[in-house]
């Protein structure tokens, strides 16, 4: 399967913005994350920002940085949101309230706590009606989300933002299930016919030992390792790069998802 890049988001410690963070892929200016951003998500409106999770926030924010470097209509765009853990600190909210006496649930919270938050706010935000999936698939959940995205432009003929997200759970929940740090990133992808930034020929092939793409660098390479979500960093390198670039991504430890990127 063959399908064009129009948009790149990225959001994370040392990697605030995909403008800003291209260097940094490339190897040309050194990795520091800093402080954990705090993302804005300004398209959410008012009431919904306010409601809504750092989860939800961090999948919105690259989002929507992607499909202004498309210049798509979010309103006309599918989505396939992907997340190993989703909303993680409102379920251990939710744990939490139900080890008191009173179990007393809070509707907010428990609205929120679905795999899909993040699509739906999305939806809210942009009004738009497409088609919409939320998947998991443990430490591959974004190969797995990158797959389904990439089939659905490809059948479909159809424009398609996929985001994936993953933020570090509260303890006890971070201690059986470790995330470092957050980590948030997003393409808009479309049919090969239609004029892009990128290509990406896609393809699925058993796996062989040793043969996953990994980051150059020990602390990009750390990132990649501790947040599923950061999977997609050798692609994320491969566009920032330029030029012909094959990266494999681990699915099911016997497969791959191999990426070939040409910018």
């Amino acid at each position: 399967m063959q399908v064009g890049i129009l948009g790149m988001g990225l959001l994370g410690a040392g990697l605030e913005g995909w403008v800003n963070s291209c260097e940094v892929l490339a190897g040309t200016v050194p990795f520091l994350p800093s402080s954990t951003p705090d993302p804005e998500a300004a398209i959410l409106p008012a009431n919904e920002r306010r409601r809504s999770s750092d989860c939800v926030r961090w999948a919105v924010q690259v989002a929507q940085e992607a499909m202004a470097q498309s210049g798509l209509d979010p309103h006309e765009v599918a989505t396939v949101f992907a997340s190993s853990g989703g909303e993680m600190s409102v379920l251990d909210k939710l744990c939490r309230a139900l080890a008191t006496s009173e179990r007393v649930i809070s509707p907010t919270l428990f609205h929120q706590s679905v795999h899909n938050t993040a699509a739906g706010y999305w939806g809210i935000a942009t009004s738009c009606q497409q088609s919409s999936t939320a998947l998991s698939c443990y430490d591959d959940s974004c190969a797995a989300g990158l797959l389904e995205a990439v089939t659905y432009a490809t059948i479909e003929a159809r424009p398609v933002l996929f985001v994936a997200y993953d933020l570090p759970a509260p303890e006890p929940l971070n201690g059986a299930r470790p995330i470092a740090s957050a980590f948030a990133t997003s393409l808009v992808l479309t049919s090969s016919s239609e004029p892009a930034l990128a290509t990406a020929s896609v393809s699925l092939i058993a796996a062989q030992r040793n043969d996953v793409t990994e980051m150059p660098g020990h602390d990009l390479e750390r990132l990649r390792l501790d947040n599923p979500a950061a999977r997609l960093l050798p692609v994320l390198r491969a566009l920032a790069i330029k030029g012909p670039h094959r990266v494999n991504m681990n699915v099911l430890d016997d497969q791959r998802l191999v990426v070939e990127i040409e910018t």
